[in-house]
């Protein structure tokens, strides 16, 4: 057996030296303080400055190693953004984002090219994050030849092995794209993910462009994984009905900002703010009885524009509770205690 067959089931067997390093010290393996990304619109002849987009306006939280948090919430609401602001695919405008001690954005090139191998994502869609050009050991051996890793004959062994922990025969290895189906194109993306044994897996909607069926084994996957491999995952996603079975703890996220975050258990058996009660009041009862007794939490208009958010409380237009100090007042995040923060002055937060 090559060495990187080895190391790789070796990886598979044991905690990360990462996940090991964090758990000796007690603290989180990633830590985001008051990260914000405004995108700039421009127009005109001279591009005069016609305002930003409040992508994300200052989150806070923090991630323990072996854990899954969900980041959670509707099209639009900076869920992407701030997993591409994680792994710095694109700049912070502010804020600070730790990982294995550092803050990420002081870090120069090549110490950031060095730390991105405990750092990967999974994309949303397998049709357009695969290259249609090459074949899947190409695309699985390209971060290894890009970070000298497993080189010579272990390369293809060690695309071998990556294939076989997704589900994959080792044959396919000189396959492309087109020749697999939409759930076979995740499980290549997935592997690609794991080549370099990240400690960190941020899934950026991973599951919501497959068919229902299929998100099931694709989740399942992820679960084994996050077992065999001792991963801890961010898990963006809009359908709380799909994270419920994959994570420890849920953040919901409204324009760019975080509106609680609680231990799975609790959101779902008593959700707080009223937005987090609409988003747990959408997802459909299979029994059609129980489905039309349950109560209904009514969320009314649209989802504001990030260009210009409502004052105050930016749920307010929305929410079915809200008060007169809802629209001027700005709630913070407060820390409730057991695990629970939330921004709503239904709950003293201010």
């Amino acid at each position: 057996m090559s060495g990187s067959a080895v190391n790789l089931r070796a990886r598979a067997t044991a905690p990360s030296s990462m996940a090991r390093m964090t758990a000796e010290t007690d603290g989180p393996l990633l830590r985001v303080e008051n990260l914000v990304k405004h995108f700039q619109i421009k127009s005109g002849f001279l591009g005069r400055n016609r305002g930003a987009v409040k992508a994300v306006d200052g989150l806070s939280f923090t991630v323990a190693p072996g854990e899954t948090l969900a980041l959670v919430g509707e099209s639009g609401c900076g869920k992407s953004t701030t997993g591409r602001l994680l792994l710095r695919l694109i700049e912070p405008s502010s804020g600070a984002v730790w990982f294995q001690d550092r803050n990420i954005f002081e870090l120069g090139g090549e110490e950031m090219r060095r730390l991105r191998r405990a750092m990967q994502i999974v994309f949303q869609d397998p049709y357009a994050s695969l290259n249609p050009r090459m074949t899947v050991g190409e695309m699985l051996a390209e971060p290894l030849a890009l970070h000298g890793l497993a080189p010579g004959a272990e390369r293809m062994a060690r695309v071998e092995e990556l294939l076989g922990l997704v589900g994959l025969a080792p044959y396919q290895i000189r396959h492309y794209p087109h020749e697999f189906s939409g759930g076979q194109r995740q499980r290549i993306g997935i592997a690609r993910a794991l080549a370099l044994n990240p400690s960190l897996v941020i899934c950026d909607e991973p599951v919501s462009a497959l068919d229902v069926s299929i998100q099931a084994q694709v989740v399942n996957l992820f679960m084994r994984l996050k077992e065999r491999l001792s991963l801890t995952y961010l898990f963006i996603a809009h359908d709380l009905a799909v994270v419920r079975h994959v994570c420890e703890r849920i953040a919901v996220m409204y324009l760019g900002r975080i509106v609680e975050i609680a231990r799975r258990e609790e959101l779902y058996k008593r959700p707080l703010h009223p937005y987090t009660q609409a988003l747990l009041a959408a997802i459909p009862v299979a029994d059609p009885e129980v489905e039309a007794r349950r109560p209904r939490a009514i969320v009314k208009g649209e989802v504001a524009s990030a260009l210009q958010p409502p004052s105050g409380c930016r749920f307010h237009p929305r929410c079915p509770k809200a008060m007169d100090k809802c629209k001027t007042v700005d709630p913070a995040l407060s820390d409730l205690g057991d695990g629970r923060s939330v921004a709503c002055h239904l709950y003293g937060a201010g």
